[in-house]
């Protein structure tokens, strides 16, 4: 009996190597069509609803201490921009679209990963991750309570989210 099951079970082994491989390919490319519209399409061209104006984000830049300002477009979810403060020296900003406030990139953050892990959940988020500082703002992605995804900008003086887009 194990003559006759041993062809058997070597014949549906490489059957089953042969089916493998062809799956994965399939999902691969599936998958790679899905995050690539997912990356184009998460934030908006255009300010959100409230936003102040681009002379208002000048203004608010000026307010901040920074002189000169070059190259300000709205680019994922905030104002960003480079400006030179009174040392002369550029720097790259972002700036909150509603709120106006000024983050420079490579400031420190007054709160780490764990503080702003924390001040999401008590905002509602749910099933925080990947949560880094880059830019002079928190990223960090999460669902909403009503379980969609989204990806954030956070404050990183006090945790409040500057940015939100569809995950």
């Amino acid at each position: 009996m194990i003559k006759r099951t041993l062809p058997l079970l070597i014949g549906l082994a490489v059957c089953s190597v042969a089916f493998a491989q062809d799956l994965p390919a399939n999902t691969q490319s599936a998958t790679t069509t899905t995050q690539t519209t997912t990356t184009v399409s998460s934030w908006t061209a255009e300010p959100p609803a409230g936003a102040l104006t681009e002379e208002g984000i000048k203004t608010a830049i000026a307010d901040a201490g920074f002189k000169e300002v070059k190259d300000l477009e709205f680019k994922d979810g905030v104002w960003r921009s480079k400006a030179r403060g009174g040392n002369k020296q550029w720097v790259e900003l972002a700036v909150g679209p509603v709120s106006g406030k000024v983050y420079v990139n490579k400031a420190p953050s007054k709160l780490n990963k764990d503080e702003i892990s924390a001040k999401l959940a008590a905002a509602g988020y749910q099933n925080v991750h990947d949560v880094e500082y880059e830019e002079g703002l928190w990223n960090a992605e999460a669902k909403t309570a009503h379980g969609q995804d989204v990806e954030l900008l956070i404050d990183p003086d006090d945790g409040s989210v500057v940015a939100k887009s569809r995950d």
